[in-house]
């Protein structure tokens, strides 16, 4: 992958992202929405960090020299992750979709563990399972957040870039491996929230809505106390979704109804030679 690659995948993740959530989401909801410019614009520049710090781990597939698809992975520490992973709709069932996942594994030669993000896409699951990942299907919450359940959170702060040692630490203890520098990716689109404390440290990046994009914490009440802050950051009346809860984090379904919103089912969390981290809720992208 190259500098001048990144707006035609971008465009193909958001169309071929799009597509999956049109035939997957419950017919009771919304329509789904095409990713909007903003999101792809933060897209690409994840992606182009990811061109800077894992090189070997970015590759795009070309047809008669069109980009129709494509790959991006990171190592952090010893975990493997595959970032995004989109073929062109109109490509698709021809294997460019094996040769990408075989590049990009390549990157993680040598690396003890491995974890993405899946969609329910029946032929992508298929072949995640045949590369060795198991499947554990994730669960999500939506619905507008009872203001009258929220508790008093006390000791959690507004974070910085100071903080990003404290992280790193809670994500060894919580998934095994750091963010190292997708922190500063997260930093400059999400508002960060942390504690550090004797009874428990972690920390919450919350988007505009209100709901944890990444949640990491060293035990689950301090993880449950970091969920309902950023909920209560959430505007009344209008809904909340809160994505990739796996069965080993049953303390965020607990906030969820308590804050009297519905579970739904989700897609998967592909992982390899590891269990889906606890207490912690992971980043769709970064992981």
């Amino acid at each position: 992958m190259r500098e001048d690659d990144l707006e035609a995948f971008g465009e193909i993740t958001a169309t071929s992202y799009h597509q999956v959530d049109v035939r997957s989401y419950p017919r009771s909801w919304p329509d789904p929405v095409r990713r909007p410019p903003g999101r792809t614009s933060a897209w690409i520049d994840r992606t182009r960090a990811a061109l800077v710090t894992d090189a070997g781990g970015c590759w795009v597939a070309e047809v008669d020299g069109e980009v129709v698809g494509g790959a991006v992975s990171r190592v952090r520490e010893l975990m493997w992750i595959l970032a995004s992973f989109a073929v062109r709709p109109d490509q698709q069932g021809q294997g460019i979709g094996a040769q990408l996942m075989v590049a990009a594994l390549h990157h993680g030669r040598g690396c003890l563990r491995g974890m993405f993000a899946a969609s329910a896409d029946p032929g992508a699951v298929r072949r995640y399972r045949l590369a060795g990942f198991d499947l554990h299907p994730q669960m999500l919450l939506r619905g507008s957040v009872d203001r009258s359940a929220i508790p008093v959170v006390d000791r959690v702060r507004e974070g910085n870039a100071a903080d990003i040692d404290l992280l790193d630490s809670v994500d060894r203890q919580t998934r095994g491996a750091a963010h190292l520098s997708d922190h500063e990716l997260l930093l400059a689109q999400f508002r960060l929230v942390v504690t550090d404390h004797t009874t428990g440290s972690g920390y919450a990046y919350v988007d505009d809505d209100g709901a944890p994009t990444l949640l990491a914490a060293t035990n689950r009440r301090t993880a449950s106390g970091l969920m309902w802050e950023a909920l209560a950051s959430s505007r009344p009346d209008e809904e909340v979704s809160v994505q990739h809860i796996t069965a080993a984090n049953q303390w965020a379904l607990d906030v969820g109804l308590a804050a009297r919103m519905a579970i739904h089912q989700n897609g998967y969390l592909c992982v390899r030679r590891m269990k889906p981290p606890t207490p912690y809720l992971h980043h769709g992208s970064l992981l």
